[in-house]
């Protein structure tokens, strides 16, 4: 008998989720297990596993489509099987198959009030993620005047979590792109128009130009700029376009910046002659390509301007990312919100010093001060609960289980990985923790379950030498804990000056929850752990 599969909850957040790439196509035996796609969220990508055997019958929602949880993603059932029941009978809210292509690439009539010709398809900025209110182009595979086939690529949407390759639904001629290279503009703005080649569509781009955050080119611009240029991107076989764009994939890009690759002598096998990862990690640098790469070098040399006495202004216009533009928006409404105050402390960090180097010294151990300010942390916190809680307008809640949350920085912003339960946990497992879930949060594969759940953070900036600082509530949590470097200087012990190793710590609390004094007998508690790091081992 024929299974609905539907849209997982693959988060305690997640609202809806966009189907990134099937791995399965209608036709194909499923067995228990098999993974059927990989479903984005607005933190991550996750596979899906089938918990049905048979075969795929129906995909209700194709590759780069989005839609809300519980609606229809797949049927599953016997080869041959009459599901036609099961397509009827589905309720109109759930029918994504249609309503999300309808959004996607067809305009509706209360939005547009000209007629759309035969054949023509408008493509919509898609909603990549349950929080995504704009996208931005990062860079177009097709431009106006090319053919495009179901499946392709069009563009690389850039949200405010990571970059995805957005594909065509249609196929037809690009008409016209709405919103180019570097642009933004709100979900459900115009993105690019498809249809028969030579088609007239002037008058529905016209309808939707005030979408983008800066008016497209005319489409009659574009269409002139290919009469020049008669080759399309389907006989090319270049990885850059006619303005020297490199055409690759954001993994490639990465990889390619981490080794110190020129992309420009990449030969790219993907589709167009799109770099793919695989061409980035079987590039072999040739004689000529060094030869190349110093000639290159000597002419930025040789082109260089001298020094102008006078001086001259520059400036450099950097686009925000999604991600940047989520982060100011976060922590504005914190800052705003939350009646922040702050309390300093400094730690004496000598027998902090000498335990680290004792707990080192065993086998396959290795803990740094970072996590023995977790530990400590979460010691105190049990000891101090009003300290771990959150505020609602009607109620204070208090929670007696501690999640500390650990920001780390990555490439565009910051991410907060939590460590669930940390009051259970010994000093190596946190740090295991921690660099496990740092690095993955570096590339882009911690899953969004592992960023939820925080009931204190912790910010560390000590590795930088940054002695003293103060951070921004990461809400709902009530505090946040910034931690500065270890500082040799001299001190003052029993009467007399010696040199000792001390660091300062500063908590933000917010003043509705938590009270100076109450914050106050948290750092007191939290200040005897670290100086005395053996009561944590008790």
């Amino acid at each position: 008998m024929a299974t609905v599969i539907t849209m997982p909850r693959l988060s305690d957040t997640m609202t809806e989720g966009t189907v990134a790439n099937w791995l399965k196509k209608v036709g194909d035996k499923i067995k228990e297990g098999d993974i059927l796609a990989e479903i984005e969220t607005d933190k991550a990508t996750m596979e899906f596993e089938s918990f049905n055997a048979g075969t795929l019958l129906h995909i209700g929602i194709e590759a780069g489509q989005t839609a809300p949880v519980d609606a229809m993603l797949a049927i599953i059932g016997n080869e041959g099987e009459d599901i036609s029941g099961l397509l009827n009978g589905t309720p109109k809210s759930a029918d994504t198959s249609n309503e999300v292509k309808e959004t996607v690439t067809e305009t509706k009539q209360s939005n547009n009030a000209v007629e759309i010709p035969a054949g023509v398809k408008v493509i919509t900025m898609p909603r990549l993620s349950d929080t995504m209110t704009t996208g931005t182009v990062a860079t177009w595979l097709k431009k106006v005047g090319d053919t495009v086939k179901e499946g392709d690529i069009l563009a690389e949407i850039e949200t405010d979590k990571a970059t995805m390759e957005f594909e065509s639904f249609d196929a037809g001629t690009l008409l016209y792109i709405g919103v180019n290279e570097g642009e933004s503009a709100p979900v459900d703005s115009v993105l690019a128009i498809m249809g028969p080649a030579g088609t007239d569509v002037s008058h529905i781009a016209a309808n939707y130009k005030a979408g983008a955050t800066k008016d497209a080119e005319p489409a009659q611009q574009q269409e002139k700029t290919v009469e020049t240029s008669p080759t399309s991107s389907q006989n090319t076989t270049t990885n850059t376009n006619a303005n020297g764009r490199i055409f690759a994939s954001p993994l490639a890009k990465k990889i390619a910046t981490e080794k110190g690759i020129n992309l420009a002598q990449v030969k790219g096998t993907g589709e167009n002659g799109r770099i793919t990862k695989s061409d980035v990690e079987n590039f072999t640098p040739t004689a000529s390509t060094i030869q190349t790469e110093v000639s290159s070098a000597n002419q930025a040399v040789a082109n260089v301007k001298p020094f102008v006495p006078t001086g001259e202004v520059y400036q450099e216009e950097i686009k925000n990312s999604q991600m940047r533009k989520t982060i100011a928006k976060r922590l504005s409404e914190s800052k705003f919100t939350a009646p922040h105050y702050y309390l300093t402390i400094e730690l004496d960090m000598d027998n902090a010093i000498a335990s680290r180097t004792t707990i080192n010294s065993l086998p396959e151990t290795k803990v740094s001060f970072n996590d023995m300010v977790i530990k400590a942390c979460a010691m105190a916190l049990k000891k101090h609960p009003q300290v771990n809680s959150q505020w609602r307008d009607d109620a204070m809640i208090i929670n007696h289980h501690v999640n500390i949350g650990v920001a780390v920085a990555v490439e565009d912003g910051l991410v907060v990985p939590v460590l669930k339960f940390t009051d259970q946990m010994s000093l190596s497992q946190i740090g295991a923790n921690v660099k496990d879930m740092a690095g993955r949060a570096k590339a882009k594969k911690i899953q969004p379950s592992e960023m939820e759940g925080s009931t204190f953070t912790i910010s560390n900036l000590g590795m930088f030498g940054i002695q003293s600082f103060t951070s921004i509530i990461n809400q709902p949590n009530s505090a946040i804990l910034s931690v500065g470097a270890i500082v040799e200087k001299p001190v003052v012990k029993q009467g007399q000056i010696v040199v000792g190793n001390t660091m300062t710590v500063t908590l933000a609390c917010d003043h509705r929850t938590v009270d100076g004094a109450t914050g106050s007998q948290f750092l007191q508690t939290f200040k005897a752990f670290m100086e005395n790091p053996v009561t944590m081992l008790a």
